[in-house]
């Protein structure tokens, strides 16, 4: 396999994530209108600013940390050490396999559905949405906090 992302079989397999990402987010809506519920006009900003920690925490968690490898380690190789508790990992070969350990193993790849299923949420079941976002977010500062603290001791 190449490492061109236009190889056919590559094309196939990322045509296939992005069905698999619109038939979710089209299962979303309709879950939404056979509910009763719309998507708002706006969001809180409060929502959005903790949303966005809670996405890059949710995704950093899921894409690189070590405790996580298990729900990794069928679509990716492990490469090395990352430090902080994190991980790198490559997709391993295979249509299919390749294009979902892309996607696991990627942050910036996860970061998208994970927001569309926050934003879906915060329609569906607010409550939740918002407890899910807290608890990352509070989990993403407090990485922020232990990065500083291990930087600016002094023993």
């Amino acid at each position: 396999m190449t490492d061109s992302p236009r190889e056919p079989a590559r094309v196939a397999s990322y045509l296939g994530a992005m069905t698999a990402f619109a038939t979710g987010a089209l299962g979303l809506a309709v879950a939404g209108r056979v509910t009763g519920r719309s998507l708002p006009e706006r969001y809180d900003v409060a929502d959005l600013v903790i949303g966005g920690m809670a996405t890059y925490k949710f995704a950093r968690l899921i894409s690189k940390d070590a405790v996580t490898t298990p729900i990794r380690a069928p679509f990716t190789e492990f490469k090395e050490n990352a430090g902080s508790a994190e991980v790198n990992e490559e997709p391993r070969d295979g249509h299919a396999i390749h294009t979902i350990g892309e996607l696991i193993s990627c942050p910036f790849c996860l970061a998208p559905w994970i927001s569309t299923g926050y934003v879906a949420a915060l329609s569906l079941s607010p409550r939740l949405a918002r407890t899910w976002a807290a608890v990352f977010s509070i989990v993403g500062t407090s990485d922020v906090l232990q990065q500083v603290y291990g930087r600016v001791r002094t023993d």
